[in-house]
């Protein structure tokens, strides 16, 4: 049996409570250090540090970075949570770590690995495969993928998950929180136990690949009357709860399509908006998470394919409900109708529209302006986006108008920042307010037959 292995990027993944706590000392440690030395600069410089400022140093920052991808996991994930479609608004310092986040984890060395699948699968494992790929074709957070062939000749993606990831999300979480509070870059006014206990449950789903394996057969029977799509097919004999097996798909990374004619990345816009569009209003769950590496392309055929569903989660009729509200209220340019409802949904808080209702307005005048332009939407054209970062900006500044929508919105609204970012990249141009009329008519239309 042929057995691939490079571990020139190997870096064993700390599986142990006590040894990932101690990792999170070490950073702790460096970052101090990092502080006081370069406090010490400054002030030798005759300068008056800020704490903001000796955090947030180049060095710091890289030590962050790494140290969370060392970690993978919970912590490594919840940085790629905060950074989809935020660099706009983080702290450049912040927009970096994330950046670096977003990148490929190191990946187990092989003996770490043949322990882990050892245990799932028993001693003999290899003897059940023609062909087990020792490098993984990648590495993630929660887990690393390999490719496989079967006896009978089948291909088969297998993700296995890191060990030690689920026992320690609720930890990973805390140390992570904990590290934002110190770097100062949160106000210590704002609430974010909501928020966190909804990361540590949304992590523990996607930890459990029994629950993944079963929305992977969801959204393939939802599909199968969209050609357009292609879904793995769950291979039960592989999986377990910490082993993921799939039917292996051929496809090319999302973001390759950058240099592509600009009728494909059209085409594929709109094909990823219209599933978004039937996730929230027709099929009533989504997969909350945006990253491209969950979307690949096929050139031969035009098809692409979509991975990796432990992030789905159920959309409640209710929110679908606002976003039908409020986008009928933006296609009607009824300011005062979308800041209302922006304002029951949770998108906004009473404080900030009682202190800054000027901004506010003026944030969806721009919105409102960009919606119901006529004819395509170029995503490439980010001008706008300037504007609305300042007078975002402008009320992020006032600690008391911090508001954290409810988590089952920030999800959803994940997903269409997510595809928005993606429609950029590529600079698509779509016309979204078609779309999303003729969707809403159909969705209307069936609300008044009889029956």
């Amino acid at each position: 049996m042929a057995d691939d292995s490079n571990d020139s990027k190997s870096r064993r993944v700390p599986s142990g409570r006590m040894s990932r706590f101690g990792q999170f000392g070490r950073l702790a440690g460096g970052v101090a250090g990092g502080m006081m030395a370069e406090g010490a600069r400054r002030l030798a410089s005759g300068e008056r540090p800020a704490l903001r400022d000796m955090m947030l140093t180049p060095g710091n920052v890289a030590r962050v970075a790494d140290r969370l991808s060392h970690l993978r996991g919970a912590a490594m994930k919840l940085g790629q949570m905060i950074s989809m479609d935020s660099g706009d608004m983080l702290p450049p310092e912040l927009t970096e770590i994330m950046a670096r986040l977003r990148q490929n984890a190191h990946r187990m060395p092989p003996q770490q690995l043949q322990k882990l699948l050892a245990e799932q699968w028993g001693k003999d494992w290899r003897k059940r495969f023609t062909r087990f790929g020792a490098t993984p074709i990648a590495a993630a957070s929660i887990g690393q993928v390999h490719r496989a062939v079967a006896p009978d000749g089948r291909g088969l993606a297998i993700k296995v998950q890191y060990p030690g990831v689920r026992e320690s999300i609720d930890s990973d979480v805390d140390n992570v929180a904990a590290l934002l509070r110190i770097s100062n870059l949160l106000p210590p006014e704002l609430d974010i136990a909501p928020l966190l206990a909804e990361a540590k449950n949304q992590l523990r789903e996607e930890a459990d690949y029994v629950r993944e394996g079963e929305y992977l057969t969801l959204f393939g029977n939802l599909l199968a009357d969209s050609p357009d799509y292609i879904i793995p097919v769950l291979d039960d004999e592989f999986t377990t709860d910490q082993v993921l097996a799939m039917s292996f798909v051929e496809g090319k990374a999302i973001e390759t399509l950058v240099e592509a004619p600009q009728e494909t990345r059209d085409t594929v816009m709109r094909l990823l908006f219209g599933l978004v569009l039937r996730e929230i209003f027709e099929f009533g769950v989504i997969q909350s998470d945006p990253n491209f590496a969950n979307y690949r392309y096929q050139p031969e055929t035009g098809k692409l394919v979509l991975l990796d569903f432990g992030a789905t989660r159920q959309v409640d009729a209710e929110i679908a409900n606002d976003y039908k509200r409020l986008i009928m209220a933006a296609f009607e340019e009824d300011r005062d109708a979308v800041r209302k409802l922006a304002l029951a949904a949770g998108f906004v808080s009473e404080t900030a529209v009682k202190r800054h209702r000027d901004r506010i307005d003026n944030m969806i005048d721009i919105i409102l302006g960009e919606l119901n332009r006529p004819g395509l939407f170029d995503f490439s054209d980010r001008r706008f986006v300037g504007a609305l970062s300042k007078q975002g900006m402008d009320v992020a500044a006032d600690k008391q108008a911090w508001h954290i929508p409810p988590t089952d919105l920030l999800f959803v609204q994940r997903k269409i920042s997510g595809m928005a970012l993606l429609a950029s990249r590529l600079k698509a141009r779509i016309d979204v307010r078609a779309m999303v009329s003729d969707y809403l008519d159909i969705e209307l239309r069936k609300a008044k037959e009889p029956g």
